[in-house]
């Protein structure tokens, strides 16, 4: 069963910090799992590579955003957003999701099936803003029907593709990071929402009850 993730803890003040909150908030996360390795859950060490991940250098390929774990297992599902050679989304349905099947592999994926999209699909998906420095998407998850979800692109300054999904956690703007699933005999116990603030400083959660 994979255990809920540890709450992140601030950085050493002597470690220098970078200059945007989504850099920095990435940042404390990958140190923080570092220092807790080999303690840390396989959820917290997946989500840490998606981070990292998620300030990819784009060349028209995916960037990882956020993704959905599990109690009762190691996989994920993994939600991405294909990229432009500017850091834009590409076409009009650029999120997509698929499993990572880490019980069988760090590297081992699968297609989400058609009986699952009521579970892990998206409501809907719309190309709010495109140009030559990036856009914005807004989503709705099947599973959230009511927390709209906005991916927003960009590129950094180092030249780095940037991808972030801004949603409502515990009544305020927050960077999802991951959906935790905690499930019990007859379906699902409740969902744990987990983001960064905006300012990159802490992690923000809130419990839905199903």
């Amino acid at each position: 069963m994979t255990s809920n993730p540890a709450t992140p803890q601030p950085r050493n003040p002597a470690t220098p910090q970078p200059r945007d909150p989504a850099t920095r908030a990435c940042a404390r996360l990958t140190e923080y799992v570092k220092q807790l390795m080999p303690r840390a859950s396989a959820t917290l060490l997946a989500i840490a590579l998606a981070c990292r991940g998620a300030a990819a250098r784009a060349d028209g390929s995916v960037v990882p955003v956020f993704s959905i774990a599990k109690s009762e297992n190691k996989n994920q599902v993994q939600y991405v957003v294909q990229l432009d050679d500017h850091c834009a989304p590409a076409g009009p349905a650029p999120l997509s999701a698929y499993w990572r099947m880490l019980e069988q592999g760090p590297t081992q994926t699968a297609p989400i099936l058609p009986r699952e999209v009521p579970a892990y699909g998206l409501a809907s998906q719309a190309l709010v803003a495109s140009d030559t420095s990036g856009g914005q998407v807004r989503a709705v998850l099947k599973a959230l029907p009511g927390r709209a979800v906005t991916v927003v692109t960009s590129r950094g300054g180092d030249g780095a593709c940037r991808a972030l999904a801004t949603m409502s956690i515990a009544g305020a703007p927050a960077y999802l990071f991951n959906v935790y699933v905690h499930l019990k005999w007859d379906g699902v116990d409740y969902l744990l929402l987990q983001g960064w603030s905006t300012d990159g400083s802490r992690v923000v959660r809130e419990k839905l009850m199903r």
